[in-house]
């Protein structure tokens, strides 16, 4: 069953919705609240980051320190002869080198856990977020897009930390070094680095031809890993329609689209290294030819020239290893972006702040003047009135668009009425957490759905309080107790993916034990029985009778096997209840029931075993109501 529609996320998130993907194209690489979030993520490992700062100060001060080391060695110890004074400096040098040594060692090793524990921590949240937005986001979104934002941009941001603590000492060191060669002399500093400017300016103009370039490659990407979960995820359909060749061709031109952004990304960052590289020669000679002459007046000593020259190197480097990994730091910039505002995509539907628990319930349903739309001014449903008593099956009943699976839906809390009030027991389903509602209905869908995990865990999934004997009662009530017990490991058989060990009626029995396991006093079954074949059916219908008994059921069928009994059948038509009756009630009533009941006689009659058209009228009328 497929819910569509619904109001879009709150929060900052400005969204470009192109077939479904969530690709923003105005996404700021260079957002300051990208590093105010990660900071935020710090707060738990401040500790940890006070004692990475120190080795980081220690580690810049110990890298400015070597070249001051060697000037004294050479402009005091070797020009003078001083031998025991070298030697003596000579200690001080090693012991220097093991301090730097020691700070980089350990500041590197603390940020770089610091760093994969804020990515456990993100990644902890945004699996979670997505857990608890709405179904209207997860049906307006591809999985391949959600999927892009949850790995791969995560994963961005996870090498992003891993340049974060190769960077910072090394940013540190730039302004160290800067700050002894104006102490030193500042004229040789500035007429060094007179270049610096210029560099500076080249990197801004790359810098706006570079963002949109890494941002293209990031939306490439999300629309290639959409495209491929949607194809493995169909890949049945794929192959029995023989779309192989079609689809192959269309993942190709995409595939090739996100080839052609990274080339043109990776064509910019190559550009870049060259000058940077040049720009460092520059400052080099720069330094030699007026430091020579400086030297060669006597203006300065020759160990300062030598220390100047070491510390323009230095002075690059970082600008060069930053040059390098600027196509990640572009990219982490926007998958940070991406990240944190889909962190910042508020549900559709939230607990009230006073929400109540859901006391245990008789099963009273109440739809009080219900309307209900996907998107402003297309309703679904129109002044919805109907009153079901505890324990009471009702059939919905209508042709596609009708709104039986909205109506279904909205008892589900998936979505709330727009106008109305829908209650059970008297309570108002927007006044109870929906945790407490959820653990009192059980829901079994038209296409049965088996997680990872043991069989046993399929069945007592979401209710994890319940028994292995409430496990077993439940299988054995929808008659897949036997078979379960005939496999190797019983209940403790792991399901293959998309449960492939298992025909779709037994996996569909499974389905229908989860949701008997933790005893709900509501039950929904959303075309349960559609994909059956006649001896599964003939097994659930067997067992209906006992698994319904005092419990309120809302069944949405187009077989009478699994309607004709109900002891209400509410026949929908353009979001509206037009009849409502028993079977017999609505045979003599002539209208809408009446002739599709004879259209599936005479159907019947004809030698059509099962009739999906042209009486398909109990699908979901979400695919045409609901916004594309």
């Amino acid at each position: 069953m497929m819910y569509s529609g619904g109001g879009g996320g709150g929060g900052n998130w400005h969204m470009r919705h192109v077939d479904g993907d969530i690709d923003d194209d105005g996404t700021r690489l260079y957002d300051q609240r990208v590093i105010i979030r990660l900071i935020g993520y710090l707060g738990p490992y401040r500790r940890e980051v006070a004692l990475a700062m120190i080795g980081v100060l220690v580690y810049a001060a110990a890298t400015v320190a070597i070249p001051v080391l060697i000037r004294i060695a050479i402009d005091d110890y070797i020009e003078k002869g001083d031998l025991s004074g070298l030697n003596f400096l000579g200690i001080v040098f090693g012991a220097v080198i093991a301090v730097h040594y020691a700070s980089n060692y350990s500041h590197q090793v603390i940020l770089a856990r610091v760093g994969q524990l804020v990515v456990y921590d993100l990644r902890r949240d945004l699996f979670a977020h997505l857990q608890r937005l709405s179904m209207s986001f997860h049906n307006r979104n591809k999985v391949g897009s959600v999927m892009s934002r949850a790995q791969n941009d995560v994963y961005q941001l996870q090498e992003f930390m891993d340049i974060l603590v190769t960077s910072l000492a090394d940013l540190l060191s730039v302004v160290g070094i800067l700050g002894v060669m104006l102490a030193v002399n500042w004229r040789l500093t500035l007429l060094s680095l007179a270049t610096l400017p210029l560099l500076i300016v080249i990197i801004a103009v790359w810098q706006r031809f570079a963002r949109p370039a890494y941002f293209r490659v990031r939306v490439a990407i999300s629309r290639v890993n959409a495209s491929l979960a949607e194809n493995l995820d169909g890949v049945r359909i794929v192959q029995s329609m023989n779309r192989q060749e079609t689809n192959y061709e269309r993942f190709d031109d995409l595939n090739h689209q996100h080839l052609d952004t990274n080339l043109v990304a990776q064509r910019l960052s190559a550009s870049l290294m060259p000058t940077v590289e040049v720009f460092m020669s520059f400052g080099l000679a720069a330094t030699i030819v007026f430091g020579g002459q400086m030297v060669l007046t006597g203006t300065i000593l020759i160990g300062v020239l030598v220390q100047f020259a070491l510390y323009i190197q230095r002075f690059f480097d970082p600008i060069r290893m930053l040059t390098m990994q600027f196509t990640q730091l572009q990219r982490a910039m926007a998958s940070g972006a991406r990240v944190f505002d889909l962190l910042d995509i508020e549900p559709d539907l939230r607990d009230a702040p006073d929400a109540i628990e859901l006391p245990p319930i008789e099963g009273a349903v109440r739809f009080e003047n219900v309307s209900f739309a996907y998107s402003p001014g297309k309703p679904v449903l129109h002044d919805i009135n109907l009153d079901i008593a505890p324990g009471q099956t009702i059939a919905l009943v209508g042709k596609t668009g009708a709104g039986k699976t909205t109506m279904a839906a909205l008892l589900s809390r998936f979505f709330d009425v727009d106008s109305g009030r829908l209650t059970i027991d008297g309570h108002d389903v927007r006044d109870v957490t929906r945790d407490s509602l959820a653990h009192q209905m059980g829901i079994v869908l038209q296409e049965p759905f088996q997680f990872s995990g043991t069989i046993r865990e399929n069945i007592a999934y979401r209710h994890e309080e319940a028994s292995d004997e409430d496990v077993e009662r439940a299988a054995k009530a929808v008659g897949i107790h036997d078979h379960i017990m005939s496999l190797p490991d019983g209940y403790n058989t792991e399901m293959q993916e998309r449960g492939a060990n298992m025909s779709v009626g037994q996996r569909q029995l499974i389905s229908f034990a989860r949701a008997l396991a933790a005893d709900p006093r509501i039950i929904i079954l959303d075309e349960a029985t559609a994909n059956v074949d006649t001896h599964t059916e003939r097994m659930i219908q067997d067992a209906i009778g006992k698994l319904l008994h005092g419990r309120t059921a809302v069944v949405i069928a187009h077989r009478l096997s699994t309607i004709r009994n109900a002891d209400q059948i509410v026949v929908m038509d353009h979001g509206r209840i037009v009849e409502n009756g028993t079977h017999d009630e609505l045979i003599a009533l002539g209208g809408l029931y009446a002739k599709q009941y004879e259209l599936h006689r005479g159907l019947a009659l004809a030698g059509v075993k099962r009739v999906d058209a042209p009486a398909n009228e109990f699908d979901d009328e979400v695919s045409e109501a609901a916004p594309a």
